[in-house]
């Protein structure tokens, strides 16, 4: 079986939400694609509909949309996804993931697109610090 974690950003609030998605949940995920749509029951949020909008591996590579498969690959980057230079006009050769989930992923980043009829909280185990 594979576990991810999932991270639901809220856009209303600018809050996230992490959450641990395993079993058939899980395995429906493998094969989605940064920028598909998926139903909230996976996560655990009924009635709310999600946009994959990235995530990273077991090693910590990130994922990329523009890189097609589940494999890592290696790539000449400037800034963007995966690559932050300091000085203005460097390049640099980066391993990265594809856009599509695998079993290797590890964390899956959301976003909220359609909200349920439950509020967010209610769903989710919101744990505030003292």
């Amino acid at each position: 079986m594979v576990d991810f974690k999932a991270v639901i950003s809220d856009p209303k609030n600018g809050k996230n939400f992490q959450t641990t998605v395993s079993g058939h949940h899980a395995n429906s995920l493998i094969g989605k694609r940064i920028r598909d749509d998926v139903d909230g029951i996976f996560v655990g949020l009924p009635g709310y509909k999600l946009v994959i909008t990235g995530g990273s591996d077991k090693d910590g590579v990130p994922m990329r949309p523009d890189v097609y498969g589940t494999r890592r690959k290696r790539i000449l980057l400037t800034k963007s996804t995966g690559f932050n230079p300091k000085d203005k006009g460097v390049r640099k050769r980066r391993t990265i993931r594809g856009n599509t989930i695998s079993p290797d992923i590890l964390q899956i980043n959301m976003k909220i697109t359609t909200y349920g009829p439950k509020p967010i909280k209610d769903l989710m185990k919101v744990e505030e610090k003292k």
